[in-house]
């Protein structure tokens, strides 16, 4: 069997997490002895040189990638109020990657076409013309629906009404997708059924994002106590939204109780507005240079999303590394939990708060989460476990008839 995968933005190195839901499973088709190839859009916002991949990865994923700036601006977001299509989709498609899929599918027979995420979709009017490869979307979203949970959050009048514009283009296109490609691949089965909604009758396979579990080793004994930490990428909305909530609601509550608390906010794209949070009790880590000595360092994990689908792969590490975490049902979706056992559920101010005072003043409870995490993690990420179960859905895809 040979496999496409079509990617958004480059896999490597894995440092956020829609890279290590791409590059993992990557490893772990390639490692079930399929031949795979990747065409990536190289974009300026998460520009990664291919200079920088070690040259084992690209042997085993046949790694391409073509530069481009992506970015939003404000002309071309005013400008595309003048199209039908969604800005959100049609900032992905350029004549430089078509030409680049162009050669790939000319010189190279796939039986299948994997499309990491909606806005690859863009080119599978490209993909027919040139392939008969069955061609699937790995959904790591629902992306829709992560702008009309945000939507009630927005401040901003005249930013609302774009959004709103903008969420509905995105909704009539995603729509159309989910009945366009052959198979829809869910990282979630919540994404399942709300996919299910649309398209009754396409076929859909929950593909967990695996991790290399080899690679992280539990922490039992932070270096620093008494912190709790969020660690994502900030260039994200729902993960922005999230901090805000947390410094605007949760925080100050805390240290009335705990008053020598620490607060770590770290990953890439930090707004300048949280960057101003800064102070004694909150430490704020632009670029986390090293995320094992990171999950090594700091104690409780907070992940206190609102809005936002498919599976937090940040939260998916932390269990991985057996940290106690604190989430929203939200937060959680995609993870297979017993509630209050290998992580605690928080829906509103009150609880947040109190169970992270708890964490912190109740070492046991605390440590027994940790172990739970643990197993969790251990029960059901698997990377190589999950490609295989990927690729033999795969095997029966193509060995039907169109």
């Amino acid at each position: 069997m040979k496999i496409l995968q079509l990617c958004n933005k480059a896999p490597y190195p894995a440092n956020d997490g829609s890279s290590i839901a791409i590059c993992n499973l990557a490893e772990g088709i390639a490692d079930e002895g399929i031949e795979l190839h990747i065409l990536s859009v190289n974009t300026k916002k998460h520009f990664k040189s291919d200079n920088t991949i070690p040259v084992s990865f690209i042997k085993k994923t046949n790694y391409q990638s073509v530069y481009k700036d992506t970015n939003t601006s404000l002309l071309g977001a005013f400008t595309n109020l003048f199209s039908p299509t969604s800005y959100f989709v049609s900032r992905f498609f350029f004549k430089e990657y078509e030409e680049a899929l162009i050669k790939k599918l000319t010189e190279t027979y796939f039986d299948v076409i994997q499309l990491e995420g909606v806005f690859m979709a863009t080119y599978i009017s490209t993909i027919r013309k040139y392939s008969n490869a069955k061609i699937t979307l790995r959904a790591h979203n629902i992306e829709h629906q992560i702008w009309e949970r945000h939507l009630p959050h927005e401040k901003n009048w005249l930013k609302k009404q774009y959004l709103n514009i903008q969420s509905k283009r995105l909704k009539t296109f995603e729509l159309d997708v989910f009945s366009l490609v052959d198979a829809v691949i869910t990282i979630t089965d919540e994404d399942k059924k709300g996919i299910q909604k649309f398209a009754h009758q396409q076929k859909i396979h929950t593909c967990l994002t695996g991790i290399n579990l080899e690679t992280y080793n539990q922490v039992h004994q932070p270096t620093q106590p008494n912190t709790v930490f969020h660690f994502a990428s900030m260039d994200w909305l729902p993960n922005i939204e999230a901090v805000e909530w947390l410094l605007s609601n949760v925080w100050n509550e805390v240290l009335i109780k705990i008053p020598d608390a620490q607060l770590i906010l770290a990953g890439r794209g930090m707004p300048e507005k949280i960057k101003q949070a800064s102070s004694k009790n909150i430490t704020i880590i632009e670029d986390v240079a090293d995320s094992v000595l990171f999950y090594a360092t700091y104690d409780i994990m907070l992940v206190p999303l609102w809005s936002g689908s498919g599976l937090r792969i940040k939260l998916v590490e932390g269990l991985a590394y057996g940290k106690a975490i604190i989430t929203t049902s939200i937060g959680a979706e995609g993870i297979p939990y017993t509630k209050n056992k290998e992580l605690l559920i928080a829906d509103t101010q009150e609880d947040f708060v109190k169970m992270i005072v708890d964490l912190l003043s109740n070492s046991s409870k605390k440590q027994q989460l940790q172990i739970n995490a643990r197993a969790l993690a251990e029960t059901h990420f698997e990377y190589r476990k999950l490609a295989s179960e990927l690729i033999l859905f795969y095997n029966q895809l193509i060995s039907k008839k169109s």
